[in-house]
């Protein structure tokens, strides 16, 4: 009920949202004509086409394999073709008798054709609308994309999208109203018509050039505060709690049947090869993670805890090293960071991802708990439930005969509770939310900086060699990042020790409590004492909440480029 509520709260203020205003004009513009039920059948038309797709299209490309942007493109020739019967009156006519056919009622009932033309355009507009996503609507659209839609997805998905309708179709009653109760505007409505046609063949014409979305982004880069208060509203624990729920993420221990085995693993460090028969008999932590991965940085510090706290009782935690990166198959590179993070327990190296496939995993990190008889009893992805996974524990060990105690590693929760910028990928094969002017390709090529970078985008200016992996920095290289964190990590590798990369932020060179840990005096500081192809500490913010302006300046070509990550 928790879920139910924020979803519908969630829904009732994307009225309020920048993403959504491109679409007024549109609704509005449709219930200049037609009856009473045309503003009824723009909002259902609206819901019941976003409510399908998004939780149904990964299944029907599935079936019948399609690209899914010709949907799009039907919904611009929908929307461009009603734009040009409100501009041309004749046009008009010819349709609403069309209509007034396909409603079944003869002589054209106004209002119930006006329902069926109404229910069209909404339809159109649901395939193009893309919300702006908080934590609710962006979990849905995960458990959709991965096929993993279940009754209470679908049933929180009904609950946001009627909260999404009521708004929506308030707007589009007090539009018809005044259109037809104004005795100053009746004299206009012919032009008015054609007025609102025009901007509905415009908007056509953006939304099938993808302007549509770029006008999004700048909207929200005016007004962050929508964004900001969406994810206040759905980031308390007890959202969160349900949320993970939904993700099959639970607090009890279940039992998921017989673990898998593991296999392909390269090299063990700190222990002899090892299977999980081997292990029968002892409580088993299988914590998938890899180096350079930030979110599994913060989450080491309770994993080493677990197995320091409880490896006496029967427990072992088995670190499976599945790298993200080609540089992170080294095995001296992960024995360094074995040391680096005080990791005791083995670790094997997955490094042809045979036992990552064998889990069937998806994430960085992942945790799967397995009791004294092989089986699968709790599984966890990514940061947080670290007082719930180690009552799990307990729960296991008990079922052993050991003695636990109930109190938890006394650690302070690192994991970000507000929003981020998404973990963002350089290399040609991964990048996303590229601002450049041009496109990004393999090989070496010279980008241009656009005027205004778009939130959680990211921009090239100079010479860059790009390949499927990362990105190398050339002459007069730079990057530019807009994005919101307190802390800024990148994975990188420098040519040498004497690689110079200069950090702006907000438009000068970072100093003082800004500079991460890897930041003195704005240069990144690399070093031949450690491995070069790490994460490195750049920014340090208070928790303000707002978007800054990120600038790297290789003053020497060569560097290497991998991935973003935040906190």
């Amino acid at each position: 009920m928790v879920l139910l509520l924020f979803a519908f709260l969630s829904g009732l203020v994307t009225i309020f949202a920048p993403c959504i205003w491109p679409l007024l004009p549109i609704i509005l513009s449709s219930t200049t004509s037609g009856g009473k039920y045309k503003p009824l059948g723009v909002t259902l038309g609206l819901m019941t086409s976003f409510t399908l797709l998004t939780l149904s299209i990964s299944y029907i490309v599935k079936i019948i394999p399609f690209d899914p942007d010709s949907l799009r493109i039907f919904a611009v020739i929908i929307i461009g073709f009603l734009g040009f019967t409100l501009l041309i009156p004749q046009l008009s006519q010819i349709l609403e008798g069309y209509v007034s056919r396909i409603s079944g009622k003869a002589g054209g009932n106004k209002n119930r054709s006006g329902f069926v033309g109404g229910y069209i355009t909404g339809f159109s507009l649901g395939i193009v609308w893309s919300p702006c996503a908080g934590p609710i609507l962006a979990t849905i659209a995960t458990l959709a994309a991965t096929q993993a839609v279940s009754a209470n997805v679908v049933l929180v998905t009904v609950i946001y999208v009627i909260g999404v309708g009521i708004p929506l179709f308030l707007f589009a009653v007090l539009g018809q109203r005044i259109f037809s109760k104004s005795k100053s505007l009746s004299p206009y409505t012919g032009r008015i018509q054609q007025a609102f046609g025009l901007i509905m063949i415009l908007t056509a014409i953006a939304i099938g050039t993808g302007y549509d979305r770029t006008l999004q982004t700048k909207l929200l880069d005016v007004f962050p505060s929508y964004s900001n208060f969406l994810y206040s509203l759905e980031s308390n624990q007890a959202v969160k709690k349900q949320l993970d729920s939904l993700k099959g993420q639970r607090g009890a221990v279940l039992n998921l049947g017989k673990a898998p085995e593991f296999i392909g693993i390269t090299h063990w460090l700190n222990s002899e090869p090892l299977t999980l028969a081997q292990l029968k008999g002892k409580v088993v932590l299988v914590d998938f993670w890899t180096y350079t991965c930030i979110n599994c940085i913060r989450t080491l510090p309770y994993v080493t805890g677990w197995y320091e706290k409880y490896k006496d009782k029967g427990f072992i935690v088995i670190g499976i090293h599945t790298p993200e990166f080609e540089f992170e198959k080294k095995t001296t590179n992960v024995e360094k960071a074995i040391k680096e993070y005080n990791i005791h327990y083995p670790v094997g190296q997955d490094n042809d991802y045979a036992t990552w496939k064998a889990y069937n995993n998806q994430y960085w990190p992942a945790k799967y708990l397995i009791d004294v008889q092989g089986n699968l009893r709790l599984t966890h992805f990514g940061e947080g439930q670290y007082e719930e996974t180690e009552k799990a524990i307990q729960e296991l060990l008990k079922e052993a005969g050991q003695t636990t105690g109930s109190s938890y590693v006394p650690l302070q929760e690192q994991t970000p509770q507000g929003r981020l910028t998404p973990e963002t990928y350089l290399g040609t094969a991964r990048i996303d939310r590229f601002a450049s002017p041009e496109s990004i390709q393999n090989g070496a090529h010279v980008y241009t900086s656009p005027r205004d970078i778009p939130e959680d985008n990211i921009a090239f200016t100079g010479t860059w060699d790009g390949s499927p992996e990362y990105s190398i920095s050339g002459n007069n290289a730079s990057l530019s990042l807009r994005f919101i964190g307190n802390k800024v990590f990148l994975v990188m590798m420098p040519r040498d020790e004497k690689s110079e990369v200069k950090v702006y932020l907000d438009g000068k060179l970072i100093s003082g409590e800004n500079a991460g840990a890897d930041v003195r005096n704005g240069l990144v500081q690399f070093s031949t004492n450690d491995f070069k192809e790490r994460l490195y500490d750049l920014v340090h913010l208070k928790n303000d909440g707002q978007y800054h302006l990120l600038k790297l300046e290789f003053v020497t070509p060569g560097t290497k480029l991998f991935a973003f990550t935040f906190g």
